[in-house]
């Protein structure tokens, strides 16, 4: 089936000037751009794009407290507290200022099963636990360990969609209709039976 999906190349890969080599590995991998543009995030936009309610911040809160356990962190320290709800929500904080370190390359892609491509392609959330070969794997810098003890959200690079119906309302956050292409590659017209 085809599908669109919304990717965010953040700030660290903007700033740190591979934007364009890992764009080319979805190309590489079949996907179209349909739409693109680099753009100085609408902070309203990153808040509903990272709107997330109490059940995520408790499962991400509380990884982040086994991550300190492992790490020999202390929660209290590094939080404020050690209520996996309450982490979770300063790491909500953490991503929308992420947000606001420089600018974004915003994309959408399409082709065959394409949210599920890309996020294989993107790898895992950490980039120090991202296998070789996926894009933060290959060019992820910064760890859990890192951001942690800097209070700041992981700089992993490249927000993907989840899930088609994520990628949906993701794009419309991101882009107007009218900022997205309809067209042929090459190749769509040479295997037509």
């Amino acid at each position: 089936m085809i599908q669109r999906s919304l990717v965010l190349l953040k700030s660290d890969a903007v700033q740190r000037g591979i934007a364009g080599e890992i764009l080319h590995r979805f190309e590489r991998a079949g996907l179209k751009i349909i739409g693109a543009k680099l753009i100085t995030a609408d902070p309203e936009v990153v808040k509903k794009h990272y709107k997330k309610d109490a059940d995520w911040h408790k499962k991400v809160g509380g990884l982040s407290l086994k991550d300190c356990e492992a790490y020999d962190l202390s929660a209290a320290d590094l939080f404020g507290t050690e209520d996996a709800e309450e982490i979770g929500r300063i790491i909500n904080g953490w991503l929308y200022t992420m947000f606001e370190i420089g600018p974004v390359f915003a994309f959408v892609l399409e082709g065959p099963g394409a949210v599920g491509k890309i996020r294989e392609l993107v790898g895992t959330t950490y980039p120090d636990k991202a296998q070789p070969g996926t894009i933060r794997g290959d060019f992820g810098l910064d760890s859990v360990f890192s951001s942690m003890k800097r209070k700041r959200a992981v700089l992993n690079l490249i927000h993907a969609s989840g899930t088609p119906e994520e990628a949906e309302d993701e794009i419309k956050m991101w882009f107007k209709g009218n900022e997205l292409m309809d067209y042929k590659r090459i190749h769509e017209d040479l295997y037509s039976y």
